[in-house]
């Protein structure tokens, strides 16, 4: 996904006067549209699609964080052990 500096920047009275458009510019293409405001750059619009793959990719490294500082506070087991046990319980 690489930035179309002609159609993926745009100003935020451009996306007020053609929102349809550009809805359906995102949602086709794939391409997030940086809205500037004033020459600046203000906000994304992006397709539900994208955005439900960012939402879940930083939802994934957040639990690897966790992950990590529970491993550094010794808060760990060993697989085997871990399936040792199930099969335990499991009969």
């Amino acid at each position: 996904m690489l930035l179309n500096l002609k159609e993926d920047i745009k100003p935020i009275s451009y996306i007020k006067t053609n929102a349809a458009d550009m809805m359906r510019y995102v949602s086709d293409v794939k391409n997030p549209v940086v809205i500037t405001q004033n020459g600046e750059a203000k906000a994304v619009l992006v397709d539900i699609e994208s955005y439900q793959s960012i939402k879940d990719a930083f939802t994934l490294m957040r639990l690897l964080q966790l992950s990590e500082k529970e491993m550094e506070r010794g808060h760990s087991r060993k697989a085997g052990d871990v399936f040792a046990e199930i099969e335990k319980r499991l009969g």
